[in-house]
């Protein structure tokens, strides 16, 4: 049966021009299926209660755990494991107790840094960013796109479902069109259930599904303890916070002005096209706004009204200029000139 993903890949990769044969060859499918599906958009399948599966390995995890734990904070190889398990009665195979113990390793420092390039239009990287002054928190949505390393950052008070499809919302308005795959961490405010499916093959909430499904584009994530996937869009938060965040923060101390969410989405548009979008890269050795404007012939289009509309909180939009503690020209004039 198919999944509600699986459905979700049939719309988007049809929108991207794929023929069926091909979309039936991505997914492993056949055409009939993909026709049929296209066939009748509304029809969606519906999850069916799943059995856990015993397998070789399962009496023996409490014991893994067990030695795991006891090495701390040394790690035991799987080779080492296997055997002794093996003396237990163990007759499975390697490869499983390889991908179980895999969940309970730390990443090692030394481990060296391998980028992933991309293509123009093919990704974008999202991810929220916490902010904390003054013992006041909030949170930073952060999209980057992954070959242009332009970017887009609305704060919230909250990090909720409607905030992160809002984010995406705007990110997409903002780039002016969509990529074919957004990245995001391991939200669980998105992702139901990791690897539902099998290795790579998550089980999505159904919100972000049908987000998708209007705008494009094919959800991933990035995979456990390896966040390197997603570098781009972390790099940025530290940068973000550092030459954004911290330099906003203090002038407004100094002119005893409070910093919030609110002025700080009133400020951040301004600098991420005078200063982010303008600085030479250190990875690209290019400015962000000389690449966005290659990336965006590479952009898909942004969905049209017969596609429908995925309607977003109101609780998460920006607050209106009006709702600042001082009128937007006091903080301009004060702040002028030191970002």
């Amino acid at each position: 049966m198919l999944t509600q993903e699986q459905l979700v890949d049939i719309h988007v990769l049809h929108r991207q021009g794929l023929s069926n044969r091909e979309i039936a060859r991505r997914l492993g499918i056949s055409r009939n299926t993909v026709k049929n599906y296209l066939a009748r958009p509304t029809v969606t399948p519906s999850y069916s209660a799943r059995e856990a599966r015993p397998t070789k390995l399962g009496p023996y995890e409490a014991y893994l755990r067990e030695r795991i734990k006891a090495a701390e904070p040394d790690w035991i190889p799987a080779t080492v494991l296997f055997r002794e398990i093996e003396a237990q009665g163990y007759n499975g195979g390697m490869t499983q107790l390889r991908q179980y113990v895999s969940q309970f390793k730390k990443p090692e420092a030394s481990d060296p840094v391998v980028r992933f390039e991309t293509q123009p239009g093919e990704q974008l990287q999202v991810d929220f960013t916490n902010i904390n002054r003054n013992r006041r928190r909030m949170k930073g949505f952060v999209a980057t796109l992954s070959f242009s390393r332009a970017t887009f950052v609305h704060f919230s008070e909250r990090e909720r479902q409607e905030d992160w499809l809002y984010g995406l919302e705007e990110a997409f308005a903002f780039f002016g069109g969509v990529t074919q795959h957004v990245l995001f961490d391991n939200a669980k405010t998105i992702m139901i259930e990791r690897d539902a499916y099998g290795p790579g093959q998550h089980r999505w909430n159904q919100a972000l599904l049908q987000f998708a499904k209007y705008y494009g584009f094919q959800p991933r994530a990035c995979r456990p303890y390896r966040a390197r996937t997603k570098g781009k869009v972390e790099r940025f938060n530290s940068y973000l916070k550092s030459s954004f965040i911290t330099p906003l923060a203090a002038s407004l101390k100094q002119h005893g002005l409070r910093f919030d969410v609110s002025v700080a989405n009133a400020h951040i548009g301004p600098w991420l096209e005078h200063v982010a979008h303008q600085r030479i890269h250190g990875t690209t050795g290019q400015k962000p706004q000389i690449l966005l404007e290659q990336e965006r012939f590479h952009l898909q289009p942004l969905p049209t009204k017969e596609h429908g509309r995925i309607a977003t909180s109101s609780a998460s939009r920006p607050t209106p200029i009006e709702s600042l503690q001082h009128p937007l020209s006091v903080y301009d004039s004060l702040l002028e000139g030191r970002l």
